[in-house]
């Protein structure tokens, strides 16, 4: 079994759960996070990305000439 998101006073209510045989029921995936969070956001929720980003801008010239050079590719998709 594997315990996540663990503070120091969750660590010693996990470890003095084992020690006298009754540790955190498991979930369908495993424990449940150990700090209340219930899905991937932070215990803050969303903080971020509250809209889709914009995509990368593209050169649309960039191709022009109708080639394309393999070892350039990464540098052309905005690596």
């Amino acid at each position: 079994d594997y315990y996540e998101c663990l503070t120091p006073k969750t660590t010693v209510d996990l470890l003095e759960a084992c020690k006298v045989g009754n540790p955190p029921a498991m979930g369908k995936w495993g424990s449940l996070p150990m700090n209340g969070q219930v899905s991937c956001e932070g215990p803050l929720g969303k903080t971020s990305l509250f809209e889709p980003p914009l995509p990368p801008k593209i050169d649309e010239s960039r191709f022009s000439e109708g080639k394309v050079d393999p070892a350039s590719v990464k540098a052309h998709m905005s690596y």
